[in-house]
């Protein structure tokens, strides 16, 4: 086990709640690159001759998702809603702010940002995955299994990642 898993296994706490516990450090999203920032940077457009260079939503995006990337999850929040406040139909922007809100437990904040990253994109994969992992820590499991079917018609690799931690979760709850 890592160091971290050790304090699970201690005297007086419950085996079953143990392994819960370890399965939900274990499903909790990995701090690899795109996964802790919720996706991949954008190119920032070119400005044209003559104009006067100014931020893009692109680059304050970018800048959400180098602050995920080191797991600063209220200031990429901030930064994606800034993105938004630039430009309302970002979808990427509304998957990361919903990544970064799910980071920090606010599930049901996230689920909204995540169904507005859908409704600009509806075949959107990635929000499709962090949705189904949300709705699998909030405990409505014909939502996370209703949004794995949608995520299998889109991406079969992501739904795949998806129902082995929605099985490993079930499993783990029912002892």
């Amino acid at each position: 086990m890592r160091r971290t898993d050790r304090r699970l296994a201690r005297p007086g706490v419950p085996l079953c709640a143990a392994l819960l516990a370890a399965l939900a450090l274990a499903s909790a999203p990995l701090a690899g690159s795109a996964r802790a920032a919720g996706g991949d940077p954008l190119p920032e457009p070119t400005p044209s001759p003559g104009s006067h260079s100014r931020v893009s939503p692109e680059s304050v995006y970018n800048r959400g998702l180098a602050l995920s990337k080191k797991q600063q999850w209220a200031a990429a929040e901030k930064t994606y809603r800034e993105a938004i406040a630039m430009r309302s139909d970002f979808p990427e922007a509304w998957n990361g702010l919903g990544h970064a809100l799910k980071q920090q437990r606010r599930f049901d904040q996230a689920v909204t940002a995540y169904q507005e990253a859908l409704r600009l994109r509806p075949d959107y994969a990635q929000a499709l995955e962090y949705l189904g992992e949300t709705y699998l820590a909030m405990g409505k499991l014909k939502e996370a299994d209703d949004t794995l079917a949608h995520l299998r018609r889109v991406d079969e690799a992501l739904a795949d990642q998806l129902s082995r931690t929605m099985m490993g979760k079930r499993r783990a709850a029912s002892w």
